[in-house]
């Protein structure tokens, strides 16, 4: 995704919240599911780490895509994720998922 697909979501994004992961979606006119991801340096210090968590949400989202209503996601990595395991992040991710499906599923109010 570009910036200005980051700003497209940003603008009306429909929310789903954890301690540790804050995902933002809103519908687009595509066919499918589109992902981008944010872990900053101030929550995640190592390069390794930052690239680990970013395939963990990589592998997570294209297991769940085929479910995902057609959105355009941003996953923002929060502080403390850094000290999550990747089973505890993966299954942390799955709740995400299910609940950002729920929500988009429901008619706009």
């Amino acid at each position: 995704m570009t910036p200005k697909n980051f700003s497209f979501v940003f603008e009306q994004a429909i929310p789903a919240v954890s301690p540790k992961i804050t995902i933002l979606a809103r519908h687009n006119e595509l066919d499918t599911a589109r992902l981008g991801i944010t872990v900053p340096k101030k929550k995640v210090k190592n390069a390794s780490d930052r690239n680990q968590i970013k395939r963990i949400i990589r592998e997570s989202f294209r297991l769940q895509r085929h479910q995902l209503p057609n959105v355009d996601i941003i996953v923002i990595a929060k502080q403390g994720i850094g000290q999550m395991d990747n089973q505890a992040l993966a299954a942390q991710l799955e709740k995400l998922w299910r609940k950002i499906t729920h929500r988009c599923d429901q008619p706009a109010k």
